[in-house]
């Protein structure tokens, strides 16, 4: 008998709780780790796309600057053309150019055999009469167009990039060129531009050429290097503009953002680091974990308790049968093969548990199928309901009803008077509905009501009646309560469902949300 008791209650109960318990870890487990994959990758995308659309902004911002600088440029060597054998006027045009716009570190003249007529500003002055054969010179003499060089060294012994623009005589006949030049390794509009936007989070941006030579980056002793080891920039120039997950040439793991310069074959990268990006995702799962420990704990007293609830009454039901002599029970019971004790307690318990078992079944069943605050159905009672429509074939329509603000009042006066408000709303549901109506409780703050029957006119005047009692009836202490409603309906035919209806009658529930709540609005 002891070993009877012991093995009903230790085995059972204990297999119930082990079980729970690895249910309830591998569930947590599984959320969490899908709960941050999804979050990680959300914090990647956007921070991919926040670094591609400040790129775009930066290349738009230099591509606009180029094209003002060319314009300038453009203009002077109109004015250049008309005296370039006067060179106290091609001195003068030079220094309006240089101190006018502030664009460039420095403007000069050059003739068509490579000649420096006029250079600003004044310290450079004795370089006049020169000839250059720097490769940017080179290059501009070359091609008598509208040009951004590559990155040299000029005879000053400063990484420049230059603009150029051609000068032609009324002939056409090519004059030489007029020309502003970018230092790169010092203070100039370009790095204005982008050092301004610099962030204190591990983010940066840098510009390269297209032949991977930095032209800007954060650290002025890298400008004029040449970036290897790095696939972004091997592709910038076939990919134009996007994103990528890239390692760049320290070996660490960023999120890049790129786009280009198209007039001077640049490209703009903006950047952070990955391990940046997530760290705030690592601290809130850390800080959820942590908040989910207390709960844990009561879960697992619960669990407990469960436990005990249910081995308590199967050993109280045994015992119980043990006590009673009833012969027809005993009848039945004799042909079972009872071979072990316990089996032959349930035996004699079974029949006079039988009707008892039946009441609490019956109980549970209806206790499944309403919402335990408002006393109305739920979820489970909602399936039910529509699908004894649909076997039937019985057309219904559908109001969707969601509490305006509802946060708010749970804010403001805390999720007792929350409560309250929606108990209200079940009862004025109650009132203003149709005998056979299924009123539901969906969610939170949202509520269905099912009109077996009903079109939609009958549907949208019970709507309407329910949002002007609802309006009406102030409920203390919140004072008045409005709702917004979505209705629909489903005619029954075959080729749609129930559940498209319902649909529907959510999307109009959004429509009454966007429209300025406090309405009903009827779904197409």
């Amino acid at each position: 008998m002891s070993y009877a008791k012991h093995g009903l209650r230790l085995d059972l109960r204990t297999l119930i709780l082990v079980l729970c318990a690895l249910t309830a870890l591998v569930m947590l487990c599984a959320s969490y780790f899908a709960s941050y994959r999804v979050q990680r990758q959300l914090l990647i995308d956007h921070a991919l796309e926040a670094n591609r659309v400040y790129a775009m902004k930066l290349a738009t911002i230099t591509e606009t600057f180029i094209g003002n600088a060319q314009q300038q440029l453009s203009f002077s060597a109109g004015m250049q053309g008309r005296q370039l054998a006067d060179a106290g006027a091609l001195q003068a045009e030079t220094d309006r150019v240089l101190s006018q716009s502030m664009a460039f570190n420095s403007t000069f003249v050059l003739d068509a055999n490579g000649v420096l007529l006029a250079i600003s500003p004044a310290p450079l002055r004795h370089l006049v009469g020169s000839r250059m054969h720097s490769p940017g010179v080179q290059e501009a003499l070359h091609e008598r167009r509208p040009l951004v060089s590559t990155p040299y060294v000029s005879v000053a012994n400063n990484l420049v990039v230059a603009l150029s623009q051609p000068i032609f005589d009324s002939n056409g006949r090519y004059l030489g060129y007029v020309g502003g030049s970018l230092y790169l390794r010092e203070r100039n509009i370009l790095n204005s531009l982008l050092g301004e936007h610099f962030y204190k989070d591990g983010s940066y941006l840098y510009v390269v050429d297209r032949n991977r030579r930095l032209l800007y980056h954060p650290d002025s002793q890298r400008v004029g290097t040449v970036v290897e080891g790095n696939a972004l920039i091997d592709q910038l120039a076939t990919l134009g503009s996007g994103t990528r997950q890239v390692t760049n040439s320290q070996g660490v793991e960023m999120l890049a953002g790129f786009a280009t310069v198209r007039s001077a074959g640049w490209g703009v990268v903006a950047q952070q680091p990955l391990a940046q990006t997530v760290a705030p995702l690592n601290r809130l799962i850390l800080n959820v974990v942590g908040t989910s420990v207390p709960l844990a704990l009561v879960g697992s007293l619960l669990l407990w308790w469960l436990a005990m609830t249910i081995a308590r009454p199967l050993w109280q039901l045994a015992a119980g049968a043990r006590s009673m002599d009833h012969a027809g029970t005993a009848e039945r019971l004799r042909r079972v093969p009872a071979w072990y004790f316990e089996a032959a307690e349930l035996k004699r318990a079974l029949l006079f548990g039988l009707n008892l078992l039946q009441e609490r079944i019956g109980r549970l069943n209806r206790d499944a199928q309403t919402d335990p605050l408002t006393g109305l159905g739920n979820r489970r009672s909602l399936e039910f309901g529509l699908s004894l429509l649909e076997a039937e074939g019985r057309a219904f329509a559908a109001i969707v009803v969601d509490i305006d603000h509802f946060k708010r009042v749970n804010d403001s006066h805390g999720h007792e008077v929350g409560d309250q408000v929606l108990r209200r709303l079940a009862e004025l549901m109650r009132r203003c509905c149709r005998e056979g109506d299924l009123l539901c409780r969906t969610g939170g703050e949202e509520f269905l009501m099912l009109l077996p029957g009903a079109s939609l006119e009958v549907a949208t005047v019970v709507a309407e009646r329910l949002r002007v009692t609802v309006q009406d009836t102030p409920v203390a202490p919140v004072g008045a309560v409005t709702v917004s409603l979505g209705v629909a309906r489903w005619d029954g035919q075959a080729g749609s469902e129930p559940g498209d209806a319902l649909s529907e009658a959510d999307r109009a529930l959004y429509r009454a949300k966007q429209e300025g709540r406090n309405r009903v609005v009827i779904g197409t």
